[in-house]
C-alpha cells in the first residue's frame, strides 16, 4: 500500500511544488529535479521496474536533457524547466514522451499568450504590492514555463504504468 501511495502522490506533488513555485519566484529548485530522479530510482527498483525499461526511461531523461539544454542555451527555456522537463521524462519513457511534450508545448503556448495579453493591461494598483505579481506582469521577465511543463505532466502521468500498477483495492475506502 505504501508502494501505491508514493505512485500515486510523489509525482503529482513535485509537479505542483515546481508550478506553484515557477509561478511565486520564476524559478524551479534543483530538488525539485533530484527528487524527481531520486523517486523514479526508487520507485523503479521497489516496483520492480525491468533493467530494459529502466535504461529506457532513463535514455528519455537523457534525450530530453540534451534537447533543452539546448534550448537554455539558447535562451528559450530557463535552466530550472530543462532539469525538471528531463525529470518528467524519466518516469514517462519513450512510450509517452511525445504525448507529454505536446501537451507541454500547447499549455505553454497558451500561457505565453496569456502573459503577453495580462502584460498589455495596466496592473490594478491594489495588486501592486505582490512581489511576485509585478515580476510576472514585467514585460522584460520571462514565461513560468515551469507550469506547463506540470500541466502537461499530470494530463499524461494517469495514463501511464505506475498509475496503472496501482492496486486500489487496497485501500480501505474501496
Amino acid at each position: 500500500m505504501i508502494l501505491d501511495l508514493a505512485r500515486l502522490l510523489l509525482f503529482p506533488a513535485l509537479m505542483a511544488f515546481a508550478a506553484t513555485s515557477d509561478l511565486f519566484t520564476m524559478t524551479i529548485s534543483n530538488r525539485v529535479s533530484l527528487l524527481l530522479i531520486a523517486g523514479f530510482a526508487v520507485l523503479a527498483v521497489w516496483g520492480g521496474m525491468p533493467l530494459q525499461a529502466t535504461l529506457a526511461h532513463a535514455g528519455a531523461g537523457l534525450t530530453v536533457l540534451v534537447a533543452a539544454f539546448g534550448c537554455f542555451a539558447m535562451g528559450w527555456i530557463g535552466g530550472g524547466d530543462a532539469k525538471m522537463a528531463a525529470g518528467v521524462a524519466l518516469w514517462f519513457g519513450f512510450g509517452h514522451l511525445l504525448d507529454y511534450l505536446l501537451y507541454a508545448s500547447m499549455f505553454g503556448g497558451a500561457l505565453t499568450l496569456l502573459l503577453l495579453q495580462f502584460r498589455q493591461w495596466p496592473l490594478p494598483h491594489a495588486l501592486g504590492s505582490q512581489p511576485w505579481l509585478l515580476r510576472l506582469h514585467d514585460k522584460e521577465t520571462g514565461v513560468p514555463y515551469g507550469i506547463a511543463l506540470a500541466v502537461g505532466a499530470l494530463l499524461i502521468y494517469p495514463e501511464t504504468e505506475w498509475i496503472k500498477a496501482v492496486d486500489l483495492t487496497r485501500f480501505p475506502w474501496h
